[in-house]
């Protein structure tokens, strides 16, 4: 591990993990190239964490395969199974696990240790890490002895120590305030380009999501809804999950059915309708800028509920609940004059900016008629 290898592409085929008759993770399949920092996101209990302990070693793959490289580390079928500390990867755990009775450079240069470096080595190693973290008035205390963030900078340290070609990040940012956490994002990217190990990290917050990472894999129920670029997740979901988890704000999914080639919701005719067969549900997607406010009752808008409205950027996003309570968000630039619980129109474009059948996926006719 102190090689200096460079970063290992990573390469997930068919990888699944069931806890009895519990499936945690159904057969995912991802392929980064070196180098890349991806990220897995999803809610709580959609599997990515499951995903990133079996990369690390912590749990056994009951299907499928992983490979660092050329090297497979893992087999369902139990015939490759590396252990973890073989597996040149290093991990910081969302507690960041430090040892409290070792002092920081003491808990960084465990892993040199253990790896059995030369004494003259680690001492350097330990020394170089704590002048990238900026931390090196910190050696000689002990975790107790320093705040929150200083000891996320030292699980960090301690991991990249080692010289790993894999770095493993389980919500490491979640334990921190709103502004540490923007301060520790950027640092966070600075080391992945500065070691130029593959990065992979866990989180459920998208803005952190589409700020660090190269390529997302979006999980839900065990199985990837969609992977790719920050920039492909945004600009071209391919589910309404997809499109209502990503963004900020997100995407709006309104369920219609299709009446002489039409959309219609709520009584309401919706504009024009994709390729689709009379009497079919579509979910027609909107984003927050393509809907507007309209005085209650206007022609061509649906009933709404004023529920709110918050700053963003330059922008105010409102938020109104629809007849059937479902809540969408309307972007513009200016805030709206009313009260909470006040009736407003919601006015739809012709076209919406995406369609979804019921089973999820984008219709093949996708174009409006």
């Amino acid at each position: 591990m102190r090689s200096g290898a460079p970063a290992a592409s990573l390469t997930i085929t068919d990888l699944r993990k069931d806890f009895g008759r519990t499936t945690a993770v159904g057969g995912i399949s991802i392929d980064v190239p070196a180098g890349s920092f991806l990220v897995l996101l999803g809610p709580s209990g959609c599997g990515k964490t499951t995903t990133l302990r079996m990369l690390a070693g912590l749990e056994d793959p009951t299907g499928g395969e992983i490979r660092f490289g050329d090297r497979v580390i893992a087999r369902g079928d139990g015939t490759t199974v590396v252990a973890p500390s073989e597996r040149e990867a290093g991990l910081v755990f969302q507690s960041y696990a430090l040892w409290p009775h070792k002092t920081v450079r003491q808990n960084i240069e465990w892993p040199l240790v253990v790896a059995r470096w030369p004494r003259a080595e680690r001492r350097s190693r330990v020394e170089r890490v704590l002048s990238m973290l900026v931390i090196s008035e910190l050696a000689d205390r002990y975790p107790g002895e320093i705040s929150g963030g200083q000891q996320q900078r030292v699980a960090i340290a301690r991991m990249i120590a080692p010289q790993p070609r894999v770095l493993l990040f389980d919500e490491p940012l979640s334990n921190l305030d709103a502004r540490l956490r923007v301060e520790t994002r950027g640092e966070l990217m600075r080391i992945h380009r500065s070691t130029g190990a593959t990065s992979v990290y866990v989180t459920h917050d998208q803005v952190e999501a589409m700020t660090m990472a190269t390529h997302i894999a979006l999980m839900k129920d065990g199985r990837i809804e969609q992977f790719g670029t920050p920039r492909e997740l945004l600009e071209e979901p391919r589910t309404p999950f997809a499109a209502t988890f990503i963004g900020t704000p997100p995407a709006n999914i309104i369920r219609c059915r299709v009446e002489g080639g039409r959309l219609r919701a709520y009584g309401v005719d919706c504009g024009a309708a994709p390729a689709a067969a009379e009497g079919t549900a579509v979910q027609a997607m909107y984003r927050a800028g393509s809907l507007a406010p309209a005085p209650e009752g206007g022609p061509g808008c649906l009933p709404a509920t004023f529920a709110d409205q918050v700053p963003m950027a330059d922008r105010w996003v409102v938020g109104a609940d629809l007849a059937d309570g479902t809540r969408v968000h309307l972007s513009r630039d200016t805030p709206v004059e009313l009260r909470p619980g006040d009736g407003l129109g919601v006015r739809l474009p012709e076209r919406a900016d995406a369609y979804f059948d019921t089973t999820n996926e984008r219709p093949a006719a996708g174009a409006a008629r």
